[in-house]
């Protein structure tokens, strides 16, 4: 288990999330990664300043990994602590990255993997969270896949 950080001031804003004393806020979290298309796993998230607690099992890596990038890429949340339990296959984790002024997905996998081509194995490491090629913003994190 360990504890990712993330650029608060980035992300997708959600209304009301981080209102001290918010008791719908493991909730919206919940809406917020099956709205991203991740479905309904079997985690919990909860809320405690500008960080989210997650917890639960899922039955992979890669839905791990995605579920944490989208519950840190949220505007105000500094960091994720992560408590997944995955019950399927041991894989290598992703590395992850921060998208940074300027970036592409191809200058990202120029700088990752040495060739600007491999940019589509980045987008389709991080659909359904990325719905379009050229749709990243600064402070926002990626998983690179090995």
């Amino acid at each position: 288990m360990s504890l990712l950080s993330f650029v608060k001031e980035a992300g997708e804003k959600l209304i009301d999330l981080l209102t001290p004393g918010n008791a719908n806020a493991s909730e919206q979290l919940k809406e917020h990664i099956d709205k991203v298309g991740l479905g309904n796993p079997n985690v919990q998230a909860t809320v405690d300043g500008d960080k989210v607690t997650v917890k639960g099992e899922v039955a992979s890596q890669e839905e791990k990994e995605k579920i944490l990038l989208t519950l840190g890429n949220i505007a105000g949340i500094g960091s994720v602590d992560d408590q997944i339990t995955v019950t399927g296959p041991v894989v290598v984790a992703a590395e992850f990255v921060e998208v940074k002024a300027g970036d592409t997905l191809s200058a990202i996998s120029l700088r990752v993997y040495g060739n600007a081509n491999q940019y589509q194995k980045i987008f389709d490491a991080n659909k359904p969270m990325l719905k379009d090629v050229n749709k990243i913003y600064p402070g926002q994190k990626l998983r690179i896949p090995k």
